[in-house]
């Protein structure tokens, strides 16, 4: 596994690893699959996912009790954790409340990162970062960081908080491309992590990008998938967190980090996808 630096810290993190929305349900939950997601979430983490995504939101919290019963098997201080808040509980009166729940479902005390899951304009910034700055005062978040945060909002971040911004989690793939024309040099030149969720969506990829993919991966005997998750680690502050379920497909994601992108075939796919 390759291992970047968690923004500007030196705390070093998985560049893969696993995303768990829909696990469990999308906005509410469904019960019917639990004992099978749990250990969906075991086998990943035997296999090296040791960064564990997840967030509040995600069928309304049963997500995070699916990952707290799977972590339950494995010594906490070998694994970081990521959990967010969502937008309506930003404020200094819902927020603690709000991570409290999350620890509880998590079964831990502490969270290593702390993100604000989307902006909310009728929350002050200022007032859910000093929140967010007494948990890490508290000992019960380690680092915190923000998603789906522009280039302005981030840098409003950055200026605002007692604490660093250590990361900002977009979407981000061959696809969309938007986070590299601003967001991702922003990142790279002030010490930020940015974390890309759907590393693998494809729906609308021009033909001739899907062309220089298969060569790509053609070249390295692996999937299209796997190439689109070594170009993404190969830049300079990033990292990203695909969810699957499937151990066929855990494995392959995850052994995309041992794929090593040539610097033609990275411009070949950089010029193409544009």
């Amino acid at each position: 596994m390759i291992y970047k630096a968690l923004g500007s810290t030196e705390e070093k993190v998985p560049a893969i690893g696993l995303g768990t929305w829909a696990i469990g349900g999308e906005a509410t939950p469904d019960y019917s699959k639990d004992r099978e997601l749990i250990d969906a979430i075991a086998a990943a983490i035997d296999m090296g996912y040791t960064h564990i995504d997840t967030a509040e939101y995600y069928a309304a919290g049963h997500t995070e009790e699916l990952v707290g019963e799977a972590m339950r098997q494995y010594d906490r201080s070998d694994l970081f954790v990521t959990s967010k808040v969502w937008p309506d509980n930003l404020t200094r009166e819902r927020l603690p409340a709000s991570l409290k729940g999350s620890l509880k479902r998590l079964g831990t005390d502490y969270l290593d990162l702390y993100l604000i899951h989307w902006p909310n304009r009728q929350v002050p910034l200022t007032e859910t970062l000093e929140e967010m700055a007494k948990a890490v005062d508290a000992g019960t978040v380690r680092f915190i960081g923000v998603s789906n945060f522009d280039l302005p909002l981030l840098e409003e971040a950055v200026a605002a908080s007692r604490y660093p911004i250590v990361c900002n989690q977009v979407l981000y793939n061959v696809e969309d491309r938007q986070p590299r024309h601003a967001l991702l040099p922003y990142c790279q030149n002030n010490g930020i992590t940015l974390a890309a969720y759907s590393p693998i969506r494809r729906t609308n990829l021009s033909r001739e990008a899907e062309e220089v993919l298969k060569a790509v991966a053609k070249n390295h005997g692996c999937s299209i998938y796997q190439i689109m998750i070594a170009w993404l680690i190969s830049q300079e502050n990033v990292i990203t967190i695909p969810k699957s379920t499937t151990i066929k497909h855990l494995k392959e994601n995850l052994e995309s980090a041992t794929i090593k992108l040539s610097e033609g075939e990275i411009s070949r796919i950089d010029k193409e996808i544009g």
